[in-house]
């Protein structure tokens, strides 16, 4: 069952004097489309976000993602080297046909090269390297891939390679790549940098960021592109500019052109169509969920730092909201469990979510508590 409580944000009149001109609509050929902010990990725009789609070379965001955990960690240092395998090289390599950073065979490079190539060349053979390095085989470093995306908090996602080829059970969402990239943008500013080198020379090969937006004056300054023939052309890419930092994933495009106009055109808008007002800051209950057969009834919700409304510029009837969750919760709820989803509707629309986590934990209640709220279930359905 899903319970949906329902209120009305204090902030309506402030909001309504702020908002002077006409709200934008906007519409994208990707097929799949996410812009998010930040901050708040709020959706201000989503296409299909939750369909699963083949992520391509963008699957490679969660092979450094496990990079940057073993550097993190000690496990690993970028002077370390690698050795280039056989499957390295023929599936990889330039024998592939696929984008590579074309390392000879038998050789060791350092894993700064490797992660480099990996990130602005997009360097399968590179990527292949990195797990065997890492893991001892590219199948082991998959169970890696999945594991850290759980941690994450990736739920429609689940990887069989280092480098996004082809696979029947490889896949992610849209929602999956935003978040995995705030991940990578939040937890390793000594490394972010890398995405926004703007070209690479392996071999005596030099080879331009695979990501065009970096170079084009907007301010993007990572992360990643992708594109196999049956996926078509995507992207996830982010931009500080305009004063917040947005998350623009596109895909399912027809060719690097329209890719690129795209998620241009996704992060423009929403860096000029919305007010930002503050609504909840980080610990502030933003609701309740409830708790069938705990020692409390129902639990605290909060935002995972500071929560902002992004409202349409324009827009009326708004801000409204929600919150949802698959309730009622059963204990034990641990504190900072994520549970539920706010919602932020303007003009009947859903335009913004959030996600929601238990600001108390919740343990599991005695004999009369479960006894009383079975009775109320069977009485009256929960409500």
């Amino acid at each position: 069952m899903l319970a949906i409580r329902h209120f009305v944000l204090a902030l309506v009149a402030v909001v309504l004097t702020v908002a002077s001109v006409g709200a934008q609509e906007f519409d994208t050929k990707a097929k799949y489309a996410v812009l998010m902010d930040y901050d708040s990990g709020m959706m201000l725009f989503h296409k299909d976000a939750d369909a699963s789609l083949e992520p391509a070379s963008m699957a490679k965001l969660m092979t450094v993602a496990v990079v940057f955990n073993e550097l993190r960690n000690g496990r690993i240092k970028m002077t370390d080297e690698f050795f280039i395998s056989e499957h390295a090289w023929r599936d990889g390599g330039a024998k592939s046909g696929g984008s590579t950073m074309f390392a000879e065979l038998n050789s060791k490079i350092p894993v700064e090269d490797l992660l480099t190539s990996v990130i602005v060349q997009s360097g399968n053979d590179a990527a292949i390297a990195l797990a065997e390095g890492i893991a001892g085989s590219e199948a082991t470093f998959a169970n890696m891939m999945n594991r850290l995306a759980e941690e994450i908090g990736l739920t429609g996602s689940h990887f069989t390679n280092a480098t996004g080829l082809p696979d029947p059970n490889q896949y992610s969402t849209a929602r999956d790549l935003a978040t995995l990239a705030r991940y990578l943008i939040a937890g390793f500013p000594e490394y972010y940098h890398l995405f926004s080198i703007p070209e690479f020379t392996w071999n005596k090969i030099r080879q331009p960021n695979r990501n065009s937006l970096v170079e084009m004056g907007i301010g993007v300054d990572g992360l990643k592109t992708g594109h196999t023939q049956a996926a078509g052309y995507g992207s996830v890419v982010s931009t500080p500019e305009g004063g917040r930092r947005l998350i623009a994933v596109v895909h399912g495009l027809k060719s690097m052109n329209e890719r690129a106009e795209e998620a241009r055109k996704l992060l423009l808008w929403g860096t000029r169509s919305f007010d930002r007002i503050p609504a909840f800051p980080k610990g502030k209950t933003v609701g309740y969920a409830n708790v069938y057969g705990g020692e409390e009834a129902q639990v605290p919700l909060v935002g995972e730092g500071d929560i902002d409304l992004f409202i349409p510029k324009g827009a009326k009837d708004c801000p409204q909201a929600t919150i949802t969750y698959k309730g009622p919760l059963r204990p034990p709820v641990e504190q900072g469990e994520r549970v539920a989803q706010l919602n932020i509707i303007c003009g009947g629309v859903v335009v913004q979510t959030a996600p929601l986590y238990a600001g108390a934990s919740v343990n599991e209640g005695g004999i009369v508590r479960k006894a009383t709220d079975a009775l109320k279930q069977l009485a009256l359905g929960w409500l």
